[in-house]
């Protein structure tokens, strides 16, 4: 299970990669196993600002649908193009090729409520 130390997560299985005040959000790489063959990804919140816990979008997979949550309030800014027009890239790369959104932070001390890789791993292994 492919868990990188660099970035921060929730209990929903989505990791988050800070870069001042811009988050890139994706799945990790246990929730892309457990969804299985990913299908469609759909985000219709693209200029959007969204409150901590709110649906930003779906991902849709062979088995499921599966709605994806802000980790933090926020404005979504972009949506990765890869992973509308090949929604299988998640499957194969969810940490690099396969992020989802970017947001602007609103609201740094958000931050604080998420999860190291440590506790992360601790959370899937329960």
């Amino acid at each position: 299970m492919n868990i990188p130390e660099n970035l921060l997560y929730t209990d929903d299985h989505e990791w988050i990669k800070v870069e001042g005040d811009v988050a890139t959000i994706g799945i990790t790489d246990f929730a892309q196993k457990e969804l299985g063959d990913i299908v469609f990804v759909e985000v219709e919140t693209v200029d959007e600002t969204l409150d901590k816990g709110e649906a930003f979008g779906t991902i849709e997979a062979v088995k499921t649908v599966s709605d994806m949550f802000m980790p933090m309030g926020g404005t979504i800014i972009e949506l990765n193009e890869k992973v509308e027009d090949t929604p299988e890239v998640i499957n194969k790369d969810p940490y690099n090729d396969g992020w989802i959104i970017k947001m602007k932070i609103s609201d740094n001390s958000e931050l604080d409520d998420l999860l190291d890789a440590g506790a992360y791993k601790s959370i899937i292994e329960a």
